[in-house]
């Protein structure tokens, strides 16, 4: 008989309500604590997690969350998955495993990449035909045996087997055509050994995450899915598995999980509400666990209870188990609103984070399961608290939706690329001037804050920000994201004194810098009570305001960063487009408000634009008058799809990595140029950094800026 699931979370997150682990492992690779110093502190955090979780009420405690790094590098190390590359460096298995997450001496890490459309990003694996996958670290059979030690039975959370190896590239040398999911049959035997061995311990269930199928797929995807859950289904010996989608529909997938042998199924019932009535018509559910996601695992908004509860009970009576639960993994909220001791008590009282959001599950768990009036208090407390967010006067500003609503299309455009050329005077690598590219003002604020989002966000309405509300961005790398609570508006202007006091200490021009509407509005937690097109927009009138002012103030030279421009976008493709034209617009109504005169630059994220012919007309449809992409090499290629994609503005690639302590050699860089050549016109190319540098010394930047400027010298010499 397969055991009930009852209330649970898809996950938890793992740096430790202080960051505990990032100090610890940033302390290990500086050789400052050892490596039983840093397993000890993770221990400890593991201990702590599964306990509270236990102690919150939750009837099935997720284990196998915990990470030093990132989970889909766990899976790598899990499975064998080790490029000839690292193992060949005679270290550790954790030096091994640091060496793929950041890389070592000469020897780079594994890439990165977005998490689907969240801002987490994870490592790369790397998959070939000669791959040899084994069981190669029994960590999570590890985790579990250590918790249930502890005394306390968790169900372990894997990374599925196909999404695994949808999310791989194919190792370097793989032959032409060739898909790492072409080795799924070989990958297959590693997990059956992983659930027998769970089994063997007394592991009721394994949770396996298959988020890739929440994005659209092929026939050829959907088939591998039925194919690895028919083949670990029909396994003897092993645990009951439940397989979760994670933020977003399963759409098809959902059928072929549900004609699988196994024995659950989590949805995200958040993102999509209307999943709930394609679930009434799925067969096949009837003999399994039904995990409704009704608690968004992604945002830090109080759940509705009230809502969520007359969600699941529709679908009482279409599962065997109704189970509730987060609709992904709680990885990307922070820890805990009680910890915020400077924050809003009203705004606090609309927030839930980790821990809040397992007490929402286990309310509504418990409603549920023995009825609402055992939960009446908590439900009642729910209500007010909504009740109050919607009544506030803070919520919404009547002057900025005054101004949005009084916009017309006339007032989001700027004349033709050629119109605005012949007001600003040629500059490129061909053009007479600049030798040097237009120097950055210091990056105003970023002293005292933990990034430029949080800069700008701390200058404008409708925003707070947090003292301990840390989230995982990959690896070590964590960000505080700011809270949108209300209508944006900009009280003051922000960084107007201090590109004044810049340009007072030079005769070239100084360049002002924002982060634009949308990177403001994806590292943000936005609201959930209007669409998200509404408040990027109403960001972007905010910042318009501040791109005026400094144009007044004699800044002719303004750069608005869209480096997430991508991040959000849904992962589905009908909603794609929809996305982009508001991302778009967005972007053209905080730059358009200047002369033809003022030049505006914007920095993008090259890796990301992934050859999506929609992302590339995007940029060129955001009208900036020169466009820099991150450092080489993802620049070359992003190059060769903005040349064909008409583009007739400036162009600037990242030659060289700001953050990367090599500073490359003259000749390198030339090099990198004249490949730029290829694909951008000489007249039209620009040089700068991959990024900017707040986190480098003046003096090493200083170094790197001088190459940087004698190379489009050379440039020119071998081209004139």
């Amino acid at each position: 008989m397969t055991s009930s699931i009852g209330s649970t979370v898809l996950g938890y997150p793992r740096i430790g309500p202080r960051r505990e682990l990032v100090r610890a492992w940033e302390h290990y690779r500086a050789g400052e604590l050892g490596e039983s110093e840093l397993r000890a502190v993770a221990r400890e955090l593991r201990a702590r997690t599964w306990r509270e979780l236990a102690a919150s009420g939750l009837d099935s405690v997720p284990g196998n969350t915990f990470s030093f790094h990132d989970h889909v590098l766990d899976t790598a190390a899990m499975v064998g998955a080790i490029p000839d590359r690292y193992r060949e460096l005679g270290l550790g298995t954790l030096d091994t495993y640091a060496a793929m997450a950041e890389g070592t001496g000469p020897t780079p890490p594994l890439a990165t990449r977005r998490w689907f459309d969240t801002a987490y990003h994870h490592l790369v694996p790397e998959v070939g035909p000669d791959t040899e996958f084994a069981l190669a670290d029994r960590a999570v059979v590890r985790d579990f045996l250590e918790a249930t030690k502890l005394g306390v039975p968790t169900r372990p959370v894997i990374l599925g087997p196909v999404t695994f190896l949808l999310l791989a590239d194919p190792a370097p040398g793989a032959p032409a055509g060739f898909r790492p999911l072409d080795r799924m049959a070989d990958l297959l035997p590693v997990y059956a050994r992983v659930l027998r061995e769970l089994c063997a311990g007394g592991a009721e269930w394994v949770q396996f995450d298959e988020p890739a199928f929440t994005a659209d797929r092929s026939d050829e995807d959907l088939e591998a899915l039925a194919t690895a859950y028919r083949a670990l289904g029909e396994l003897d010996g092993r645990p009951s598995v439940l397989v979760a989608g994670h933020a977003g529909d399963l759409g098809e997938a959902l059928g072929v999980l549900a004609a699988s042998p196994i024995e659950g199924i989590a949805v995200d019932l958040v993102s999509d509400p209307s999943t709930v009535d394609t679930l009434g018509g799925t067969s096949g559910l009837s003999g399994k666990t039904l995990v409704a996601g009704v608690v968004d695992g992604r945002n830090v908004w109080r759940t509705d209870l009230d809502t969520a509860l007359a969600t699941a009970a529709t679908l009482l009576g279409s599962a065997r188990e109704l189970a509730v639960g987060t609709s992904c993994s709680l990885l990307h909220v922070p820890y805990d609103v009680d910890a915020e001791s400077t924050l809003d008590p009203e705004i606090a009282s609309w927030l839930a984070f980790a821990v809040q959001k397992v007490r929402e599950v286990v309310t509504l768990g418990r409603a549920l399961t023995v009825g609402p009036d055992t939960v009446a208090e908590a439900l009642a407390d729910a209500r007010q608290a909504a009740a109050t967010r919607t009544r506030s006067p803070r919520v919404r500003d009547h002057r900025v939706r005054a101004r949005l609503s009084a916009l017309r299309p006339e007032h989001i455009r700027r004349p033709a690329y050629a119109v605005r050329a012949r007001a600003q005077g040629t500059h490129g690598i061909g053009g007479p001037v600049p030798d040097s590219p237009v120097p950055d003002s210091p990056v105003p604020g970023e002293v005292g804050s933990t990034d430029m989002v949080g800069f700008v966000a701390e200058h404008l309405d409708g925003f707070v920000t947090t003292e301990h509300g840390w989230v995982q961005s990959h690896g070590a790398g964590c960000v505080r994201p700011p809270i949108v609570f209300g209508d944006v508006a900009r009280p003051a202007p922000f960084t107007v004194d201090r590109a004044v006091r810049a340009q007072r200490r030079t005769d070239r021009p100084v360049k002002g810098v924002l982060v634009g509407p949308v990177t403001v509005l994806t590292c943000s937690f936005v609201r959930d009570d209007q669409p998200r097109a509404e408040t990027a927009a109403q960001i972007a009138l905010a910042l318009r305001d501040e791109v005026r002012d400094l144009e007044a103030a004699g800044v002719r030279v303004i750069q608005v960063d869209e480096p997430a421009l991508r991040d959000p976008l849904p992962v589905r493709g009908a909603a794609r487009r929809d996305h982009l034209c508001w991302a778009v617009e967005s972007f053209r109504l905080a730059t358009s408000g200047v002369a033809d005169s003022t030049r505006i630059h914007t920095h993008l994220r090259a890796a990301e634009f992934g050859h999506i012919a929609d992302v590339i007309d995007a940029v060129v449809r955001l009208e900036a008058d020169v466009t820099s992409v991150d450092a080489a090499p993802a620049h070359l290629e992003a190059l060769d799809d903005l040349g064909a994609a008409g583009v007739a503005h400036p162009v600037a690639p990242g030659v060289y990595d700001i953050h990367s302590p090599r500073l490359p050699p003259t000749d390198e860089l030339t090099g990198r140029l004249a490949e730029a050549i290829d694909s951008v016109p000489v007249g039209r190319l620009w040089v700068r950094p991959g990024h900017g540098a707040p986190a480098r010394g003046s003096a090493d930047t200083g170094d790197a800026l001088r190459d940087a400027v004698s190379g489009p010298r050379e440039v020119r010499r071998s081209v004139s």
